[in-house]
């Protein structure tokens, strides 16, 4: 039952003194007290009764308003028979708690209020059971019948008035009823659940995002590619979908809770047979990896490849381009809650291939079909997805007055450029929108690196593409952090050599170099790294040094005399300019 209906029932005896924009929470029991901390007999959603004894002095009252509100109590009604006005402190401090206050006149006793508000809640709680009860017979019965994991969510929000999302382990919309949830939204959702997951709990998991409430159900896939429930959380937490629910389930009857329990399993054996359908493309990637591997004739590997191509683009007959992509899960000796925590009995490589699968799916796509394209193999640790590219439109020919077609004088209008037409995966877009999940999903002992390769044209360069990136992923492994990605366009760059520098050499490299001048700076203020970082930013130009600085030119003289004394170098010569550069960007 609501507040607001205990407002309007005229035998009560209630009079509102705060909160009427509080009036629609749910009250789903009473409480009377005189405690001046009853919070551990407090489980939320009460309409808590008081006469005031606890009350001394004014000082009392928003310390207890605050014990309640951080209970989750629905509302608080005080009674006059005591001191007969509500005190003025006890109004404001529930004013500013955001906890409706009501008075309860002398005249009414409590177990009036108590026994109406058991009354109440009882008779709809039973009402409610009945219907879940027999909402759960029926979807049992009859299933989705074809019609999706949507036909599920429909039934949930047309009879239990309950609002839910399927949800990938990237917080991608799968699944809905009503409108699509908000992308941020869902990675966080997917975060909770994922970090739950780790800790070993048992769903549903409680989540409050946004202001509104969640419980996260898990759906364990109990089909084909089930992990056994013995194996270590991890190898399943980076691939299992979730049925996030607008509620709190904390205070749900077993009925209720056993309904919902019924709709991830019907939702899971909806996935096993979806996921049947990726069987296909993972065994043509794996054909095709196997070629590339063992070094076949380009035209045995462009063979295999005609024959990927009408599976991985419908339509489309021959892929003009294909991408590389690797990906690897590595965890350390840390273990979780209800796990082996033996990282050699983790199973890299389909973890991996699962997580790259999702990875790879358009953000901007809902649905557990958006995958099409994806053609992920897995060999080892590593897995190594197969990526086709469609042909970008090549640009219309442009007379001397422009181009000649309205479309694409319109679109040149319009400003836009060749990149935003270019369908080639990029590595920091790829992890943009699911980093936030997986870090929580990899917790404090795994981590997640990716590389990518540039676009080939032909199987001749699949192996090359391969290799790049490998290589890539080898670089994104050597930063920090727990989910890291590279691209192709990094390894023509001085940064491909600095990870792979040993520690013990950086560390000598850079304290040779750098060590004389952080030294000094502790001792005299000098500034001298600062300066120069600066002067070897603007590439040696002491005029534009001077001005970033602020420093009159032969200031910055003296500092970058003072650098060469101390180090031995000359900042005139280009090999200790660049051994100065390299020594900043490894310490």
């Amino acid at each position: 039952m609501r507040l607001r209906a205990l407002l309007e029932t005229d035998a009560l005896g209630l009079r509102l003194l705060g909160g009427e924009d509080e009036l629609d929470r749910t009250v789903r029991g009473v409480m009377t007290t005189d405690l001046r901390d009853p919070s551990r007999y407090l489980s939320g959603g009460e309409l808590v009764l008081t006469g005031l004894a606890w009350r001394r002095d004014a000082s009392d009252s928003e310390p207890f308003v605050r014990i309640l509100a951080g209970a989750g109590v629905a509302g608080l009604a005080a009674g006059e028979a005591e001191l007969g006005d509500i005190p003025a402190d006890l109004v404001e401090a529930c004013v500013q708690h955001r906890l409706p206050l009501f008075a309860v006149n002398e005249t009414v006793a409590f177990a009036t209020i108590t026994e109406h508000v058991v009354r109440q809640v009882s008779g709809e709680r039973a009402g409610d059971l009945a219907a879940v009860v027999d909402r759960h017979r029926r979807l049992m019965t009859s299933g989705p019948a074809g019609g999706g994991p949507e036909v599920v969510l429909d039934l949930l929000t047309s009879d239990l008035d309950l609002r839910a999302w399927v949800l990938s382990p990237t917080g991608r919309q799968i699944a809905g009823a009503g409108a699509p949830l908000p992308a941020p939204l869902g990675a966080a959702l997917a975060g909770h659940h994922l970090a739950a997951t780790r800790t070993g709990r048992r769903g549903p998991y409680r989540a409050a995002v946004a202001g509104s409430t969640y419980s996260l159900f898990p759906i364990r896939n109990a089909g084909r590619g089930a992990v056994p429930a013995a194996r270590d959380v991890r190898e399943s937490v980076l691939s299992d979908w979730l049925l996030a629910v607008e509620a709190d389930a904390s205070d749900w009857p077993a009925a209720r809770l056993d309904l919902l329990q019924g709709v991830t399993q019907l939702i899971a054996v909806e996935r096993d047979r979806r996921d049947a359908a990726r069987t296909v493309r993972r065994r043509l990637a794996q054909e095709v990896l196997e070629l590339v591997q063992a070094g076949a004739a380009p035209a045995e590997i462009a063979a295999r490849l005609r024959v990927a191509a009408p599976v991985l683009l419908p339509g489309l007959g021959v892929a003009p381009q294909w991408q590389v992509v690797v990906a690897r899960v590595d965890w350390t000796a840390a273990g979780t809650a209800g796990g082996a925590g033996v990282p050699g009995d983790i199973a890299g490589g389909p973890v991996a291939q699962a997580l790259l699968e999702e990875i790879l799916v358009d953000p901007a796509v809902s649905g557990p079909d958006s995958a099409d394209r994806i053609a992920v193999a897995h060999t080892g640790e590593e897995a190594i997805a197969l990526v086709p590219l469609p042909a970008v439109p090549a640009p219309l020919p442009e007379t001397v007055d422009g181009p000649t077609d309205t479309a694409a004088v319109r679109e040149k209008e319009a400003g836009e450029s060749p990149a935003a037409q270019d369908p080639a995966l990029h590595a920091d877009a790829l992890l943009a929108a699911v980093r936030e999940p997986l870090s929580a999903g990899l917790a404090d002992d795994g981590r997640l690196t990716l590389g990518v390769s540039a676009a080939v044209h032909s199987a001749e360069g699949l192996r090359g593409a391969l290799e790049e990136a490998r290589h890539a992923r080898r670089v994104a492994a050597a930063r920090p952090g727990r989910v890291c990605a590279a691209g192709h366009h990094e390894l023509a760059s001085h940064v491909l050599l600095l990870p792979f520098v040993p520690d013990d050499v950086r560390r000598a490299f850079t304290a040779r170099l750098l060590d004389p001048l952080r030294d000094y700076d502790r001792r005299h203020r000098a500034e001298l790294i600062e300066t120069l970082e600066a002067f070897l930013d603007c590439d040696g130009s002491w005029t534009r040094c001077a001005a970033r600085l602020h420093l009159h030119v032969n200031t910055l003289r003296y500092r970058v005399g003072r650098i060469e004394q101390l180090t031995g170098r000359d900042l005139s010569r280009l090999e200790d300019k660049l051994d100065f550069f390299l020594a900043l960007r490894m310490s």
